[in-house]
């Protein structure tokens, strides 16, 4: 199912699985929304105040966070107030004559500020929530909201319901339009798969060593062709092959490897109409057509577990997991944004949010959209239940067996200490009976220390993806401390 993080037993897995193996995984190794705009719904109280991790949490970048920071303090505040329809909000004194008018909905959470940012959520929302979640007596709770906080509120609720309504109606305006427009799309997809086909059969005839000698100016042009035939997903696989020459020893391999697996792609393209519907759809998904449709809502309490950002230099991708308290589901929410502008959904890690997530179709898949959201957010304690080392090995084999194109997958390690290695760092298990190497890009950065602090040599529970390349840690909870810590 789209969101089951189970595991089962042990069972053999794929070369791309098996080859990064190290001796301390005794010969194994480790195991991705349209996001639908935020909803209120009959939010009467504000629960449970945040933490500053929290809040800080939710910033679209490092200044952001450093000026939001600064009006974390009453200084420059005044009129705020807490609680009609589960908002917070201030005035700000600002540069100018008159202050800054600023309101969050901490079930979206929302935010709207007179200011001229366009980052959402601007310092002064940053500020406010800070001064919110260290200052209660600051702002006061059960306060009565202006006349301009009730009408933001009012409008988001009056969206919220038409976009219920329209949901309700079901359907297009005109469907048989929709279907030749995804007819035409698809054949254009078709038309840049099998020229896609023909590239790669030119790249094994001339050989593997040719692709280092080209450089990488033809395999651009094949992505920009991809992109001319509306299929994106094939054209960001092609800009990956043509960056593994450079990516150091053993590259051939590695290229004749993900080379195989775009040619899988390709060919389960072009026979996609023979292919079970789940498979189809996650197909559908790799090449980069839009799938229609979506599941049953599934409400629940959803814990937050991590939420990062990536970026390819034309737009930012922003991950965000979930996991459903009563249901035991993981959920993956996405959201983009373009031209350097941070993505518009933000969940701070460690929250947990009574919500609706609506699951996309496909074998295997875990991304879903969000949609109406019914308590204020709260913070929650207690991790996933994790599992060993082989257990995500084994949840990760199973999951490439419905998606052969899977990167990673999530799951949770129960148990383990972060350690050095001769090559990087480990996640081993408490009584060293297996070890995942952490991945290159965690290595890289301050949420590796961060784990490691919050381990102390001691045992930890850890979430993260774990994939071909390693085990990339996301979030701890430490048996010494309350909370969720967040690793990105």
């Amino acid at each position: 199912m789209w969101w089951d993080n189970g595991t089962s037993a042990v069972r053999p897995l794929p070369r791309r699985v098996r080859d990064a193996a190290g001796p301390a995984g005794r010969g194994r190794v480790p195991a991705s929304l349209s996001v639908a705009g935020p909803t209120v719904g009959g939010m009467t109280d504000q629960g449970v105040r945040w933490t500053a991790e929290q809040v800080l949490a939710l910033a679209p970048d490092a200044a952001s966070r450093k000026a939001g920071s600064k009006l974390g303090a009453a200084g420059p505040w005044s009129a705020t107030g807490c609680g009609e329809g589960g908002a917070v909000w201030g005035l700000c004194k600002g540069s100018g004559s008159r202050p800054y008018q600023t309101v969050v909905d901490i079930a979206g959470p929302a935010y709207k500020c007179s200011c001229p940012s366009r980052k959402f959520p601007c310092k002064h929302a940053l500020g406010l929530l800070l001064l919110w979640a260290a200052d209660p007596g600051a702002v006061p709770a059960g306060a009565e909201a202006p006349e301009w906080v009730r009408s933001w509120l009012e409008s988001r609720g009056a969206r919220a319901r038409a976009v219920r309504q329209r949901e309700a109606a079901g359907g297009t305006a005109d469907e048989e339009a929709a279907r030749r427009r995804a007819a035409a799309r698809a054949a254009r997809a078709t038309a840049g798969a099998e020229e896609l086909e023909q590239r790669l059969a030119d790249l094994v005839r001339g050989g593997l060593a040719s692709a280092g000698q080209a450089g990488y100016g033809l395999w651009e042009e094949t992505a920009r062709r991809m992109v001319d035939a509306q299929a994106p997903g094939l054209a960001a696989r092609v800009r990956e092959l043509g960056a593994i020459p450079a990516s150091g020893p053993g590259w051939p391999a590695r290229l004749l490897e993900e080379s195989a697996l775009t040619h899988l792609l390709d060919r389960a393209w072009l026979g996609v109409d023979r292919l079970p519907e789940p498979l189809a759809a996650t197909v559908r998904t790799r090449v980069g057509l839009p799938v229609p449709g979506r599941g049953p809502a599934v409400r629940d309490r959803w814990l937050v577990l991590s939420q990062y950002d990536t970026s390819d230099g034309r737009l930012t991708t922003r991950r965000i997991w979930l996991y459903g308290r009563e249901s035991g589901r993981t959920a993956l929410l996405l959201s983009f944004g373009a031209a350097g502008r941070a993505p518009d959904l933000a969940l701070a890690v460690g929250l947990v949010i009574d919500a609706e997530l609506f699951p996309h179709p496909g074998a295997g898949q875990l991304r879903a959209e969000l949609g109406e959201r019914f308590a204020a957010p709260v913070p929650g304690e207690a991790p996933p239940p994790g599992g060993t080392v082989e257990d995500a090995l084994d949840a990760y084999g199973l999951a490439l067996r419905d998606d052969p194109w899977l990167d990673s997958w999530p799951v949770t390690l129960r148990d383990v200490v972060p350690v050095p290695a001769a090559e990087g760092w480990q996640l081993a298990q408490a009584d060293g009976a297996a070890a995942l190497p952490v991945t290159g890009t965690a290595t890289a950065g301050a949420g590796l220390w961060r784990l490691a602090a919050v381990s102390g040599g001691g045992p930890v529970t850890v979430f993260g993806e774990c994939g071909h390349r390693g085990f990339t840690p996301l979030a701890a909870w430490s048996p010494d401390a309350p909370g969720t810590v967040a690793l990105t």
